[in-house]
């Protein structure tokens, strides 16, 4: 009888050992969730040329601001925080003379100002009008430049009468989780859907390695960039790149390679103790 007994508690040990070491042993699918696996490029969360189609229809800075945040326009799909909304863009409004710009900015964080890019108009005398757009390098890359010529013609020359008459600049009055009453947050799409509308005007911009238009001219948002960025970037500042090894560091420590049986279940148990290292072997655990 003893025997038995002997036998029956040794085969149920192994039976639980085993048990614990398959649960505590967790997969990159299980662990690298959204917040990792989902994000796609930040700069293909916003494209330029599209946003270029919207600057065509817009009468004035306000209604400019109003078409990129709207959700039936879907130029829009910035997702830098990587909650799952698409981000608000803000536009202010600079410029002299001779050149008119807009800076598109985005608050990744209460009190953290992106500059996502920046728009140049430079109007000819003939009513037509150069046009450059150019995204931010941590978030494009280098010199990421797109240009496009505006014929003379009622929808464009709306914005060009407004640029380039005499008027207060326009400087978004939204932020710290404030919106306009007929803003609603919307969520993100896959890229595929997103890239899929691409508006019918984007053959006629042209792409460039360096500016050509009102290069004398800085955006008052020049420089500010957000530290708490989780969308990937092209060339992330370094309190950026700090930010997100954090952040991946806190992931992996939290749920991701490495994590051992006993951090998921507590260090209570002998057995748990006794598999925790076989369980953080399995994936290059000391």
């Amino acid at each position: 009888m003893a025997e038995k007994y002997f036998k029956f508690m040794v085969a149920a040990f192994f039976c639980i050992a085993g048990l614990s070491l398959c649960v505590g042993v967790t997969t990159p699918d299980e662990n690298y969730n959204v917040s990792v696996t989902q994000i796609i490029d930040a700069d293909k969360g916003l494209d330029l040329r599209a946003v270029g189609e919207v600057l065509k229809k817009a009468k004035d800075a306000a209604a400019f601001e109003a078409l990129l945040n709207d959700s039936q326009s879907g130029v829009n799909n910035l997702d830098l925080n990587a909650d799952g909304k698409v981000d608000y863009i803000h536009v202010t409004e600079f410029g002299d003379d001779a050149v008119k710009g807009f800076s598109l900015t985005t608050e990744v964080a209460r009190g953290e100002v992106q500059e996502v890019a920046t728009i140049k108009i430079q109007k000819g005398s003939g009513g037509e009008a150069e046009v450059e757009y150019q995204g931010n390098s941590a978030i494009y890359g280098q010199n990421h430049y797109y240009r496009s010529h505006w014929s003379p013609g009622l929808g464009t020359g709306l914005m060009l009468g407004y640029l380039f008459t005499r008027h207060r600049p326009y400087y978004s009055p939204w932020g710290g989780g404030s919106y306009p009453g007929s803003y609603r947050p919307y969520s993100t799409v896959p890229h595929g859907t997103y890239s899929g509308r691409r508006r019918s005007g984007d053959s006629s911009y042209s792409s460039s390695r360096r500016s050509t238009v009102g290069g004398h001219l800085s955006s008052p948002n020049s420089g500010r960039n957000a530290t708490s960025v989780k969308a990937r970037l092209k060339n992330p500042t370094s309190s950026q790149k700090g930010f997100q090894a954090r952040r991946a560091a806190k992931t992996k420590g939290s749920g991701g390679f490495g994590r051992s049986s006993s951090s998921r279940f507590g260090r209570s148990s002998s057995l748990r103790r006794g598999s925790r290292s076989h369980s953080s072997r399995s994936f290059g655990g000391k």
